[in-house]
């Protein structure tokens, strides 16, 4: 027979023993044999234990207008105020004054007796649309970063501006310190050159005239048309290097990614003692990124 650690044993929990049922009455029970209480159950720190919500706390009316959004969501070409209250059981004039207050507010419009998603309900569902891509987008570059083990950036050119809108890096493989403003600095770095390639003439002349080429470094382009000149011999959609043009120690790659009208761009960088890496690790990510083009085609919008 098998040993029982009793030391296993929670002392304020011993094994509860049942009375047997046919226990005269009148015959007083051993103490050792009564049962013993459960002891109180212990909430977690980390998740809490949820009690269902007394009804009594919930607001009627919100849970009214809610449906109501709902079914109207549901009817692309709009519905009348009768169809929706049949639709979400309620009373005609009740729907009428939910209806009224959703137009005041602008989560509802009428036209022409039909109710439609207003401006306010729509910038809800655009914001939370926005906050997916933002995640996939971020998703995305971590998961590069840690397979590639190098630091990795997602940029944009936007309304004349360049904007670094995501780094994905580590404390062992940091991203390049921004000691020089990126936007203003597009001619001296990877992802600067990579976005201003995707443009025309036009919009790169207007670039250089608002962001003067400078050195930042001895490797820098000297001036705005040795720029041009370096940009009109890449082809559009080049791998584009740098080399210790913006920051001396520091080497960087970007792969150009144009839908439409947006150009964008997806990076990285390596200290320059590891520079022979930097091709081959810009090609798996060029690789990689090629896999998720179609899910990551919004996304860039973000």
């Amino acid at each position: 027979m098998a040993t029982v650690d009793t030391a296993s044993v929670e002392p304020h929990a011993p094994p509860t023993q049942l009375v047997p049922p046919t226990w005269p009455s009148s015959v007083a029970i051993p103490a050792q044999l009564r049962p013993v209480a459960a002891p109180p159950r212990q909430r977690s720190a980390t998740a809490p234990e949820q009690q269902p919500q007394p009804a009594a706390t919930l607001i009627g009316s919100v849970q009214r207008a809610m449906r109501l959004l709902e079914s109207v969501a549901a009817h692309e070409h709009g519905a009348p105020a009768k169809q929706l209250a049949r639709e979400t059981g309620l009373a005609l004039p009740t729907a009428y004054h939910l209806l009224r207050t959703l137009v005041y507010e602008g989560y509802l419009r009428r036209d022409k007796g039909l109710f439609f998603l207003g401006e306010a309900a729509e910038r809800l569902s655009s914001s939370g649309a926005q906050e997916k891509r933002r995640s996939t987008l971020v998703d995305a570059l971590a998961a590069w970063r840690d397979s590639i083990g190098v630091p990795v950036y997602y940029a944009m050119y936007r309304d004349g501006e360049i904007e670094v809108m995501c780094v994905a890096d580590t404390p062992g493989n940091p991203a390049v310190e921004e000691w020089a403003d990126f936007r203003e600095t597009g001619h001296a770095h990877a992802i600067g050159q990579c976005l201003l390639a995707q443009l025309d003439e036009d919009a790169r002349r207007d670039h250089l005239d608002r962001y003067p080429a400078r050195s930042l470094t001895p490797y820098t382009v000297r001036d705005g048309h040795s720029l041009l000149r370096r940009l009109d011999r890449m082809r559009r959609m080049e791998l584009v290097v740098e080399r210790q043009e913006y920051a001396l120690g520091t080497v960087c790659a970007a792969i150009p990614i144009t839908f439409g009208s947006t150009a964008a761009t997806i990076a990285i960088s390596l200290p320059s003692h590891q520079s022979d890496r930097l091709l081959a690790a810009a090609r798996q990510l060029q690789t990689e990124a090629g896999r998720l083009l179609g899910s990551l085609a919004l996304s860039i919008s973000i």
